[in-house]
């Protein structure tokens, strides 16, 4: 069986890098959007934020005000963090029914 600690590490570890890299991405499409150079598309943006980066693009949209009012992008990155909590709030539920 897996060391639990362990496992939780690398989770949090993956969820902070995925994070780190969503922001960026936005952040870089901004940059390129200013410059009026070739923007990164919104299917990679969404497809950072659906692995696990879904906070650090909403975080990013918000701090930058970057696509706040494209749709459907905006409403597309609000479905999956809404998609991120209901995972997390099932295993936190299945963890505390596990350990009861």
């Amino acid at each position: 069986m897996p060391d639990l600690s362990s496992l939780g590490a690398a989770i949090a570890l993956y969820l902070a890098a995925i994070n780190l890299l969503a922001f960026a991405a936005i952040a870089l499409d901004k940059a390129k959007a200013r410059a009026s150079r070739r923007r990164i598309p919104e299917a990679t943006l969404l497809r950072l934020a659906l692995i696990g980066g879904s906070l650090g693009a909403l975080v990013a949209q918000q701090v930058l005000r970057h696509k706040t009012r494209k749709e459907p992008f905006r409403s597309r990155l609000l479905a999956i963090l809404a998609f991120h909590l209901l995972v997390l709030v099932a295993l936190a539920l299945a963890l505390r029914l596990g350990s009861a």
